[in-house]
This record gives structure tokens, C-alpha cells and sequence, in this order.
């Protein structure tokens, strides 16, 4: 029987749930920056001047001279080479000639095209007015046909000076052997020689005299103008949808970018999720934050206590049990108040200095809103450089206006008698063998108890029973 194969380690940032809920988490700063990307191309495309574009079709024909040609074949079925012509059409040589009849010095430049599989140059012009476009865009066309007549006269006209020059040379020759067959007695040798010589040089005028005449004959059809450029009724630069989706994907990156880079700099933790997800410490329980929460909900509040109680009892490996508070000085009375109240732990809030020698377990009291994690990695590495396990968190949050951790108030100095009381685990404070533990701390009223619930370890500077500064 074979094992099954291991579960592939997942990676951190490989998932798209973390990715989402990052967003979520930053969706202020991401939609923001969305916005302002979005914003800013609209605001482009205001202070972009318009553009117009005229475009002039050419079909371009043989002019019966020697051309760059293209093997006809299934998919190319024009013997035209059109992308040489399309060169030829964005030449300098034409630019030029285009300038001449407008008479203007420097036109805008041009872009020619060629649709597959045809024999039409579509010859367009993009500039500030329409009118402006359309006449340029003429003018290029125009002035491309002059050029490419020009160059078939002049290679037509340079072929017929080759024949003419080729066919005077044949009749010098012809001439010369009629003068010959005179002298010479027909039957002889020579005779027939100098009548072979005759013949093949009449051939050669006869063919030469043809092609002459063809190249005189020739008209030079460069091509046609088949669609001509009207002034165009819109602009065609620039685009709404290419701003507009320019700038919202920028802004996308912008915000993508933006929230990693916060989230991964921002430690500060706001809600339970970011405890969890900054410290990889559970989270146990988390208190209500004011106190009207608890004085209209006190059935949610005996919830929270009954949770967090049980969830303690049944973590904690001792009867011993450290509460600390991160940052220090917030909200450890309440807890261990309420914890000492409901459980029969003996709960300790740190302000003894043996307490932490003599702890089990601890559960961490976080502010949210005022701690960071490496406040939290900080306390965690020092409760674990003395052994002491953590067993979770909890969370509460700060009442409006009370005082920053700072200026919390700081915990009572022990008393020799609390230390002396301390020492023994089972010594009872008061004659009838049990102590009360009770909580008037503002914002929390989780309840008061007393028995067997509470050992001696809770009550020597009586830091469950009654916070610092108060009286009993």
C-alpha cells in the first residue's frame, strides 16, 4: 500500500485570495489611485490638440516598362511589388514634389498602406485641420503618380535611344554587305556568304525597327486616383477609449503597487485578521471596544468570557497563567479579572516580578489601533526565551480619549507582604478561604466572583481585584 503523495507546500503570495484581500484591506488607496489614473487621462485627452486624417486611394497600374515584380501565385496575385511602391510613395522625392503644388515649404508626413492582395496604395495624412489634411493627402497621391511617370518616360525614353543607336549600327552593316554583293559573282562562295549576312541583317531591322516603334507607341498609364480625400467631420486623434483605458491601467499598477507596498510597511493592527495574519498568533477572543457594547449587550459579553475561559482551561498545560498587555498598561485588569472569575486558574497580570518565573501559560491582551506586530513578536520572544507558551490572543479596543500607552498608568510596586504571600501557591487572604476578584475598570464589566477560583497567586497586590489606583 503506498502513502500519499505530501501536500505541495503553499506559498506566500502565490494565492489569489491573499491578493484579494489585500485589495480589500487597501481598497481606499487602490480605488484612489484608480481614480487619479482615470482622472488624469481624461485630462489629457483635454489638453491633447485634435488631429485629422485624409487618406487618398491610388491604384497603381504597369507602365510597360522593366518593374520590380512579384511571383503571381494563390496568395499573392498582383505582379506588382506594392511595398516598393509604398516606399517610393514616402520618399523624399515625392515629399517634395507634394510641397511644389502647395507651394508650401514642408508638408506633414505621410503613411501609405497596402490592403492584401491588391494593387491600391491607401495614402494618408494626419495634421491640425481637416482641410489641411485632405489637400496634402491629395497632393502626396498627385505627386506620387507625377514621380512615377516621370521615371517610366525617362526609361522609355532611354530604351529607344539604345534601339535607335542598336538599329543604326545594323544598317552601317547592311549597307555594307548590299555594296559587297555587287562585286561578287553569284554561285560563289563569297556570294553566298555575303547574301547570309544580308539576310540575318534585314531580320535584325525588321526586329529592331518593331520594338522602336512599340516604345514610341507606348502610353505611360502610372495609375488612377479611385477614392479621393475628403476633409475628414472628426478628429481622429486623440481617442476617449485609449486615454481613458491608458490611464485606468496605469492607475491599476499604480494602486496594485501602492497597496503591497503599504500593507507590507503598515504594522500597526486595526483588526483581529491582522493579528492573525502579521503574528500567526491565534486570536481567542475579542472584547467589545466600548462600553455602551457592553452595557446593551451583556449576553454577548457573558459569551466572550464563557469563550475565552473555556478556550484558556483547555489550553493551558499548568494552573498558572500570565496575562500580558501589548502595548503595556491596556486592558489587563479586565481580562485577568475575568478569566480569575470563571476559571479556577490561578491568573497573573505581571505586576509581581515572579510572576513571570512562576507562569504556565500566557494570553496576550492587544490593543487594536495601538499595537504593531513587532510589539507582539517582541513580547512573544520574550515570554518564549523563558519557556512560557502562548496560548492565543485578545483583542479589545481602546475607549475614545482614553490615554495612549505612554500614559497609561503604571503598575503597582509589590509590597514585601505580597511577595511573602505570593511564595505560597494555597494560602488563602482572608480567614474563610476565599477571595473575591472584581473588576471596575471603565469600558469592561465582565463580572465579579469569588470561592475557590482564585488561589493566592492573584491576590498580592490585589491587581485582579482592584486595578491600580483604585481603592477596594
Amino acid at each position: 500500500m503506498s502513502l500519499p503523495p505530501d501536500a505541495p507546500a503553499r506559498r506566500s503570495g502565490t494565492d489569489l485570495g491573499e491578493h484579494l484581500s489585500l485589495l480589500r484591506r487597501r481598497w481606499l488607496l487602490f480605488l484612489g489611485l484608480t481614480l487619479a489614473g482615470g482622472t488624469t487621462g481624461l485630462a489629457l485627452l483635454r489638453l491633447t490638440p485634435p488631429a485629422y486624417t485624409a487618406t487618398t486611394q491610388v491604384l497603381v497600374a504597369a507602365v510597360g516598362t522593366q518593374e520590380q515584380g512579384n511571383q503571381v501565385t494563390n496568395r499573392q496575385r498582383e505582379p506588382l511589388n506594392l511595398d516598393t511602391e509604398a516606399q517610393v510613395a514616402q520618399s523624399a522625392v515625392v515629399a517634395a514634389r507634394a510641397a511644389k503644388l502647395l507651394h508650401a515649404p514642408v508638408l506633414a508626413p505621410v503613411e501609405v498602406s497596402v490592403p492584401p492582395n491588391s494593387a491600391v496604395l491607401s495614402i494618408s495624412v494626419t495634421a491640425a485641420a481637416p482641410e489641411a489634411a485632405a489637400a496634402q493627402s491629395r497632393a502626396y497621391a498627385e505627386a506620387y503618380l507625377a514621380n512615377r511617370t516621370a521615371g517610366a518616360q525617362a526609361a522609355i525614353a532611354l530604351q529607344q535611344r539604345a534601339m535607335l543607336a542598336k538599329l543604326r549600327q545594323v544598317n552601317s552593316g547592311l549597307d555594307a554587305v548590299t555594296k559587297e554583293l555587287e562585286g561578287l559573282r553569284k554561285g560563289t562562295a563569297a556570294h553566298t556568304l555575303a547574301a547570309h549576312r544580308q539576310s540575318v541583317l534585314n531580320r535584325q531591322t525588321y526586329s529592331l525597327t518593331l520594338k522602336y516603334d512599340t516604345l514610341k507607341t507606348t502610353t505611360v498609364t502610372p495609375g488612377s486616383v479611385i477614392s479621393e480625400a475628403v476633409p475628414p467631420g472628426a478628429p481622429s486623434s486623440p481617442s476617449l477609449p485609449l486615454y481613458l483605458g491608458t490611464g485606468l491601467m496605469l492607475g491599476l499598477l499604480l494602486g496594485s503597487a501602492a497597496a503591497t507596498v503599504r500593507d507590507r510597511l503598515d504594522t500597526r493592527l486595526r483588526t483581529p485578521a491582522d493579528v492573525e495574519r502579521l503574528t500567526g498568533l491565534p486570536v481567542i477572543a475579542a472584547l467589545p471596544g466600548a462600553p455602551s457594547a457592553v452595557a446593551t449587550g451583556p449576553a454577548t459579553a457573558a459569551e466572550v468570557v464563557h469563550d475565552l475561559a473555556s478556550t484558556v482551561i483547555a489550553a493551558c498545560p499548568g494552573k498558572r497563567l500570565l496575562v500580558r498587555a501589548v502595548p503595556t498598561g491596556h486592558g489587563v485588569s479586565p481580562v485577568a479579572g475575568s478569566l480569575a472569575a470563571s476559571t479556577s486558574l490561578s491568573v497573573l497580570d505581571g505586576s509581581d516580578v515572579g510572576d513571570l518565573a512562576r507562569a504556565d501559560a500566557a494570553v496576550l491582551v492587544v490593543g487594536l489601533g495601538r499595537a504593531t506586530s513587532e510589539q507582539v513578536a517582541a513580547v512573544v520572544h520574550h515570554l518564549g526565551r523563558q519557556h512560557v507558551p502562548v496560548l492565543g490572543v485578545v483583542t479589545s479596543v481602546p475607549e475614545p480619549g482614553a490615554p495612549a500607552p505612554e500614559q497609561a498608568v503604571p503598575a503597582r510596586p509589590s509590597t514585601p507582604l505580597g511577595k511573602l504571600v505570593a511564595g505560597a501557591e494555597q494560602v488563602s487572604i482572608s480567614g474563610s478561604g476565599s477571595t473575591s476578584a472584581s473588576t471596575s475598570e471603565p469600558g469592561y464589566g465582565y463580572g465579579s466572583a469569588s470561592g475557590s477560583g482564585v488561589t493566592s497567586e492573584t491576590t498580592p497586590m490585589q491587581a485582579v481585584s482592584h486595578p491600580p489606583g483604585r481603592p477596594s
